[in-house]
């Protein structure tokens, strides 16, 4: 049995980054950049006005007072046609090209208008309201770096770099298995006594998918070693990872590992010195990565949370770090010392403090609904009072 930190740091060096592909810029959201997003054109493509109002030449406003004859518009998207008339001005509106020779925008505000004529009776304030071409980015800028997940913001980034496709790193494809007689699907437990919900497996795919994997299939098996074995083949054949959930434990029916027999499995370790979730494990057969997760739902969901989603993220051209971002917060409550075991404590925000749940049982299904925050505790750490900082992660 190993401490967290070193299968962590197994966890980080087990998996790279599985290939590259290019996708449309609208199917991107969520995924990694496989190289630099460069601009492609200026932003803005000209000096254009922030403000809707006038553009005039500093010169033709003597002493800040002048009437001045419209010689007609610019609209973003349909600019005045020309060079701006000595003398005159023209009536522009926010986002539109500047016309050539113009100084300035004077706001609509301080204009007084009769038909064609423009009266300005005002000094011009300090500000010409004119955002200048390519203040933003130039046309060669890059952007977004390779690496960079492509959040609703970066989207807006690209776009407005006139990019249409991204090359980004490919996601896995990963295939759930759920072992245990006991298990039927949601909906079915309240028809037979010895029967519970499977209920892991719908946590452990929405975390796949929200820590950018693909969910292959989800397949209930029951504790029945030839069946698992040859789930276990197809499952390597059909999927880049392979999670396995219950059958972790040392029972004569519990075959998670032995499954995995027929390809050789190779274990990168088996059991990790933390509560909750002692059991979780991962190794590698015929060449694909396979993790196995406690059957308790909290302890699956911790582990998948501590393991599965830093995994992902090698996998898809992101730092394993990403997902493991603790942060300092004060404790709300005083705490008892900790076993000998690193304990991921399940907790929520109350005005900036975070609070720990008095149930921390590894199979709660209703506390692990309302829990937001994981509060990592060192082994054998002695009782801990009221505002002392904790590291926690988002949970």
């Amino acid at each position: 049995m190993i401490r967290f930190d070193e299968a962590a740091a197994l966890i980080a060096s087990a998996a790279d980054l599985l290939g590259i592909e290019e996708v449309p810029l609208r199917q991107a959201h969520g995924r990694v950049l496989a190289g630099p997003v460069v601009a492609q054109v200026h932003s803005p493509p000209a000096d254009v006005s922030v403000m809707d109002g006038y553009a005039v030449r500093d010169s033709d406003l003597v002493a800040g007072l002048a009437a001045l004859p419209v010689a007609g518009e610019s609209s973003a998207g349909r600019p005045f046609a020309g060079e701006l008339p000595p003398g005159g001005c023209v009536r522009i509106f926010t986002g539109a090209v500047l016309p050539a020779g113009a100084d300035r925008v004077i706001v609509q505000e301080v204009v007084e208008r009769s038909g064609a004529l423009a009266r300005f009776a005002q000094a011009p304030a300090p500000e010409r309201h004119i955002r200048r071409l390519g203040s933003d980015f130039a046309r060669g800028d890059e952007l977004l770096a390779e690496g960079t997940l492509l959040t609703p913001q970066a989207l807006v980034a690209a776009a407005g770099a006139d990019i249409d496709r991204v090359r980004v790193a490919r996601r896995p494809w990963v295939r759930l298995l759920s072992t245990g007689d006991e298990l039927v699907e949601p909906g079915m437990a309240r028809s037979s006594p010895n029967a519970i919900p499977e209920s892991v497996s719908f946590g452990v795919a929405a975390l796949t998918v929200e820590w950018g994997g693909r969910l292959e299939a989800a397949v209930r098996l029951p504790d029945d070693l030839p069946t698992l074995e040859q789930a276990a083949l197809e499952s390597l054949e059909a999927a880049d990872l392979v999670v396995v959930t219950g059958g972790a434990s040392v029972g004569e029916r519990d075959f998670a590992k032995a499954m995995f027999g027929r390809a050789d499995l190779e274990l990168i370790f088996s059991k990790v010195a933390i509560k909750p979730g002692k059991p979780v494990w991962l190794g590698r057969a015929a060449g694909k990565l396979v993790l196995g997760l406690p059957g308790n739902p909290t302890s699956a969901l911790v582990t998948a949370r501590l393991f599965l989603a830093p995994l992902l993220c090698s996998l898809t051209g992101r730092q394993p770090a990403d997902a493991t971002a603790w942060r300092p917060m004060p404790l709300g409550q005083a705490l008892e010392p900790v076993g000998d075991r690193e304990t991921f404590a399940r907790g929520y925000a109350v005005d900036g403090r975070v609070q720990l749940f008095g149930h921390q049982d590894s199979s709660s299904q209703r506390v692990l609904a309302q829990a937001s925050l994981l509060v990592r505790r060192r082994p054998g750490g002695q009782p801990v009072a009221a505002g002392t900082i904790v590291p926690v992660l988002n949970f």
